[in-house]
């Protein structure tokens, strides 16, 4: 027998293309071309090449006829982009989600080795951002993604940026007011020092200068530090509200005043360290309960879905245009993968639609020539050709999120446990204030002023509002530890109240990897050669997934061959004719009850058997069913009833299952839920849930990349965590039960402190002691209640 020679071709070790020559070569590995190798030898030179162990092919090639990024020349969209530029230096914060070890951060800070005309080049690593400097003069912004691209890490630009909001949004003075209430507490503890321990006589004259000191110290601590307590306190009082801040503002207040009058008219060394010190763990208690995930936008419209701009026929050729300058009549170019921004009608190519995003439809949904397709849609296809017909402004995903219903602010959502007890705290301290004051005022008017000062300083309620930001923030690490990102610390309290589960389906209960496929019927190795060669020619999902199935086999000459859209295969090789399709498409007659679930296969007018393609649902779905007992469990679903009965397994029975739910439907019946009384958390993850997510009382996005685009949502969860919610909602309510135990253990601090003060006879060393002591206990407490409690529901 003659030999047979194989050739193999070489693929790039760097991205993974094939190569088309032997001239890249390092260490036994090839390169398809001299960027490729730049990178390797970048990372071998650092010993970081460990990267290849996270992605096998980072740095996929892009096609130099690619026109994506060409929108990136537009001066318009370049203003709208660039941070900071001039003739000489441009300055640009990109957001890149694919960065995830150290190696990503230490290649992106190099890129000034790739090309000279970058100056600069910084990450932030937890918010997965890059800072460059570069010169416009000799490197563009269109170049520097290309660059970007070619390496791994192409940015995500959305219309509207996400990191721009986050700028905005870490933009305050809270750190500073911390840093002059810390420096002012540290100087006057070291200036009290003397006085509890006594001076002598000779020294006698530096207890009026350190006083004088202290109150110097005391000034910007009270004015600029707390100064935000007195406007809260205000503002509320001018609404008819008590709230928590109204007692601490008070007892500020009166701290500094009664320190400025003991040291003024020598009758004492005032409260200075106390004062100061209240101020500070105040403040780090509300950087504590601010820190959130900044890294994570919880707030979405529909522009952070639609691209910067889109690619659009014009002069026999293409041209970038900027999504606001897209108008009724334009001819758009949407590729493989990207989202149609406006209402158009296809004119070209062959429509492959997946509308999950928006109707929660998971089957893609092919569209001919001469039809509309609505904005939002995904094609999966090869690239098309529209005509707008309607602005973006005016098509229907915005005309969807701008509904009055999925936008309204939420006046339901529950009171948090600080907000209930700080009324009705604060009406008994003003009681008893006042009490003290006109107990004593018949007998001694100026012990019945001590009494009551003395009041409002030991029971300001610095452990109150400090047990629940210290707790929340204990628990926040602890669901961040486990993929669980919550939009602030009031979601925890919220979560322990829920009663009902809304579950949308699509993308949330079932995993983003798409649909497991089974075979019904024995075929031999030959059958399998030929119904791969005939799906190996179609672009449908069912087709790819086929082939998916058998791997990767020879595909053998095809005949004859013909696609009817949403209906099946026709093709002729090696002399077999195949049908491969709808139980309609191959038998003639036959009507399937479960539209889009089976693909039969039939050679030679011989019936082989069908496959069946069913969801994967998310790892723990057994554990949110058995949930059925504590909770009332619902799906609200935009796709079809395909797998009603899998579905029985999880949920109480057919009455908690609605299928082909419209966005407006979704909001309706969380609406109706609430009216019955029940506190609602929604499960969702496309923008057909947006609505539905807003109205419930609490609204979490499941995705399976946190950095990626998600509707607006107070928590996300990350797909890999889903089977731990029942462990986040047992944990929740440990959460509020601690926080209630530290009420109660701050309430005896406050009793014990009463005691004292209604005699008129506090000492300033008393107050020192007694409010430190009582905060490190609180924050000590709910800590290591807050960890146990984590141990416990199995979460660390």
């Amino acid at each position: 027998m003659p030999e047979i020679i194989t050739h193999v071709k070489a693929s790039c070790y760097h991205c993974g293309d094939e190569c088309l020559t032997t001239s890249y070569k390092i260490e036994e590995k090839q390169f398809c071309c001299q960027g490729c190798q730049s990178v390797y030898e970048i990372l071998s030179g650092a010993g970081l090449c460990s990267y290849y162990n996270y992605n096998a092919h980072p740095g996929t090639t892009r096609i130099r006829s690619d026109k994506r990024f060409d929108y990136l020349s537009d001066p318009v969209i370049l203003a709208e982009l660039l941070d900071y530029t001039d003739e000489h230096l441009s300055i640009i914060t990109l957001y890149i989600p694919q960065i995830h070890c150290s190696s990503c951060l230490w290649l992106l800070e190099q890129l000034n080795r790739f090309n000279p005309a970058i100056y600069y080049s910084r990450v932030d690593f937890l918010k997965k951002q890059l800072i460059v400097r570069f010169d416009p003069r000799e490197f563009s912004l269109q170049q520097l993604v290309e660059l970007l691209y070619d390496v791994g890490y192409e940015p995500l630009i959305s219309l509207q940026d996400i990191i721009q909001k986050q700028n905005k949004a870490e933009k305050g003075d809270l750190v500073q007011k911390i840093a002059v209430a810390g420096f002012c507490f540290g100087n006057v503890m070291l200036l009290s020092f003397p006085e509890y321990f006594g001076l002598s006589g000779y020294e006698q004259t530096f207890r009026h200068f350190f006083g004088y000191l202290n109150i110097l110290f005391t000034l910007p601590a009270v004015f600029f530090s707390g100064r935000g307590y007195f406007i809260s306190a205000w503002h509320n009082l001018k609404n008819g509200i008590l709230n928590i801040d109204f007692p601490l503002a008070l007892g500020i207040a009166v701290l500094f005043l009664r320190t400025a009058i003991e040291i003024i008219t020598y009758t004492g060394a005032g409260f200075a360290d106390t004062l100061c010190g209240l101020v500070f763990f105040l403040l780090v208690g509300r950087f504590v309960q601010q820190k959130t995930y900044h890294h994570i936008s919880f707030e979405r419209d529909y522009r952070s879905f639609f691209p910067v701009a889109v690619q659009i026929v014009k002069e026999g050729g293409e041209k970038p245009v900027p999504l606001s300058g897209l108008t009724t009549g334009h001819r758009m170019v949407i590729r493989h993968n990207e989202i149609i921004p406006a209402d158009a009608i296809l004119l070209k190519g062959q429509g492959l639609i997946d509308f999950s995003f928006v109707t929660g439809e998971s089957v893609p949904v092919n569209k001919t020539l001469g039809e509309i397709i609505y904005a939002g849609g995904r094609q999966t296809g090869e690239a098309i050709e529209l005509e707008v017909v309607k602005p973006v402004s005016q098509s229907y995903l915005t005309q969807l999120w701008n509904n009055e219903a999925f936008t309204r602010r939420q006046d339901n959502r529950m009171k948090t446990f600080n907000e209930t007890v700080s009324k009705y705290f604060t009406i008994v301290l003003i009681t008893i204030a006042v009490g003290s004051l006109l107990a004593w005022l018949p007998f001694n008017y100026r012990r019945g002023i001590d009494a009551f000062t003395a009041v409002l300083i030991v029971a300001c309620p610095c452990a109150l509002a400090l047990s629940t930001p210290f707790t929340m923030s204990a628990a926040l690490s602890i669901f961040d530890r486990n993929l669980f990102y919550l939009k602030n610390t009031t979601v925890v309290e919220q979560m322990a109240l829920i009663d009902t589960l809304v579950m949308d389906k699509t993308g949330t209960i079932t995993t983003g990897r798409g649909k497991r496929i089974d075979l019904s019927g024995a075929l031999t190795t030959d059958q399998q050669q030929l119904i791969y060669s005939a799906c190996v020619n179609s672009i449908h999902p069912l087709s790819r997934m086929i082939c998916k199935y058998f791997g990767a086999l020879e595909k053998l000459p095809v005949t004859y061959y013909q696609e009817l859209p949403g209906k099946g295969i026709t093709a002729i090789i090696n002399g077999h004719l195949l049908r491969i399709g709808s139980g309609k498409f191959v038998f003639g007659c036959f009507e399937e009850t479960k539209l889009m679930t089976r693909v039969h296969l039939m050679m030679d007018g011989s019936y082989l058997g069908y496959f069946t393609f069913l969801q994967e649902y998310r790892e723990g779905m057994e554990r949110i069913g058995q949930l059925k007992s504590a909770y009332s469990l619902y799906l609200l679903s935009g796709d079809q009833d395909h797998e009603h009965d899998q579905l029985l397994r999880f949920f109480p029975d057919e009455g908690h299952l609605y299928f082909s739910q419209t966005p407006q439907q979704k909001l309706d019946r969380i609406e109706g839920l609430q009216r019955q009384g029940h506190k609602v958390m929604m499960l969702g993850d496309g923008l057909n849930d947006s609505g539905a997510l807003k109205q419930s009382d609490l609204g979490v996005a499941v995705t399976d990349d946190v950095n990626n685009f998600s509707p607006g949502s107070d928590a996300i969860l990350d797909g890999r965590s889903f089977h731990k919610l029942p462990a986040f909602l047992r944990f929740s309510k440990d959460t509020v039960h601690i926080i209630h135990t530290s009420f109660l253990i701050s309430l005896m601090y406050n009793l014990v402190g009463l005691s004292y003060a209604v005699t008129g006879r506090l000492s300033p060393l008393v107050a020192a002691v007694l409010m430190p002591l009582s905060t490190v206990t609180i924050i000590s407490f709910t800590t290591l209640a807050t960890h146990f409690a984590a141990k416990r529901r199995k979460l660390l």
